[in-house]
């Protein structure tokens, strides 16, 4: 793309919301016209990827210093909603990576230059169960491997979050006691790539495992995300944790995949009549009733993901903080979002009958896709203990707030 003009003519120098929100529905249909391969692929092929770089869209939530367009939260999850109508692996991968950016608040201005500087650039990372890094003099020897790498396939750069040790071992801690986890940045090339990406939906998002072995990443690379002491960006996005960004954006993957889902159910109904039956779907007051319930749930849980944010954000402008209360307004709603969303799916798959079971229609690639978000960290049932243990006065559990 020459002269910033992007996908339809819409220009990427152009960072409002309108304008980001405005790209992604214009890529609607050429990722409903790419998800037979996506599925096949087991990653984003090269046209939608190239379209998504054009586009912008894994710089939403990168500083503004750095290029990125630094969107409040509930404007960001607006443009991944609009991409998981039409695809949801392209959507994940889109909050992945941009969450991972986050990152860039709290590293060197030349470091975040050379991580995200160029166009197609992305970081990605995933869980480390039993990964370290041994501090030796510049630096640290990391070993690992991290699995659940989403847009690990496209990104340039990979992340490995671990905690750190001294050389003999001893673990090095927060004041409070905690083990003090950094985040190494390398470039992908460096680590060795395991396809295990076999899975039921969400195949498009390539999510592999990747390892490095007694590596070293120099301090430079290092840093410690969402330490106020190391953040070097002022913006109130990044007084956000990338873990409501991921549950705000996650929780909207489900509600634009529902929302297609159902878009999709009140198109057939309209034409359709049961086998064996001259009666068309329209008339039938069960699919009647499910729409209009199905409308209203859809619309409710929306709302609460947007009215959690937005009200977090106007405390974060005022105050400076995030507070315990937010996060967990946070939690309840998104959580919520994507339980209601994998429901709303349900009902319509079984209602659309035989039609929904035939690969040509989407309604089963969708229910497959909702299916695996609601598997994910951020829809586990558990997350709404923590919340009743909160509302009863109780302390919670907070590592996933």
């Amino acid at each position: 793309m020459n002269d910033g003009v992007g996908i339809e003519g819409l220009s990427v120098a152009d960072n409002t919301f309108a304008a980001c929100l405005d790209r992604a529905r214009s890529l609607i249909p050429l990722l409903r016209s790419a998800a037979d391969r996506i599925d096949a692929a087991n990653e984003l092929p090269a046209d939608v990827l190239d379209t998504m770089f054009d586009a912008g869209l894994f710089k939403l939530l990168l500083p503004k210093t750095f290029g990125g367009a630094e969107l409040k939260p509930t404007e960001f999850i607006q443009c991944v909603e609009a991409i998981a109508q039409g695809d949801a692996s392209a959507a994940w991968c889109m909050n992945q990576g941009s969450g991972c950016s986050m990152a860039a608040a709290f590293a060197r201005p030349d470091v975040a230059n050379e991580v995200w500087g160029g166009k197609r650039d992305v970081l990605a990372w995933g869980q480390g169960h039993g990964a370290k890094a041994i501090r030796i003099a510049g630096g640290w020897r990391v070993t690992g491997t991290w699995t659940f790498g989403s847009g690990s396939r496209h990104a340039t750069w990979l992340g490995a979050n671990c905690p750190g040790f001294e050389r003999d071992g001893t673990p090095i801690l927060h004041p409070d006691g905690r083990p003090w986890e950094h985040s190494h940045l390398f470039r992908r090339e460096h680590a060795r790539i395991d396809g295990v990406w076999n899975v039921l939906g969400l195949r498009g998002t390539g999510s592999d495992a990747y390892t490095i072995e007694d590596f070293f990443i120099d301090d430079a690379h290092t840093i410690t995300r969402e330490h106020d002491p190391d953040r070097r960006e002022a913006g109130s996005l990044y007084r956000f944790q990338s873990m409501q960004l991921y549950a705000g954006g996650f929780a909207s993957v489900g509600l634009g995949v529902s929302r297609a889902m159902l878009d999709a159910f009140i198109d057939l109904a309209k034409t359709k009549s049961q086998a064996w039956s001259s009666d068309s779907l329209r008339g039938n007051h069960a699919v009647q009733h499910l729409i209009g319930y199905s409308d209203a749930a859809w619309k409710a849980a929306r709302a609460g993901v947007h009215a959690a944010l937005d009200n977090a954000w106007d405390r974060v402008r005022t105050t400076g903080v995030l507070s315990f209360d937010d996060k967990i307004q946070i939690r309840e709603a998104t959580t919520y979002a994507i339980h209601m969303s994998r429901d709303i799916c349900h009902h319509v798959f079984h209602e659309a009958g035989a039609t929904a079971i035939f690969n040509h229609f989407p309604f089963e690639r969708r229910l497959r896709d909702v299916n695996s978000v609601s598997q994910q960290t951020q829809g586990r049932r558990t997350h709404f203990e923590t919340v009743g243990t909160y509302l009863l006065g109780g302390e919670p559990d907070s590592r996933w707030l």
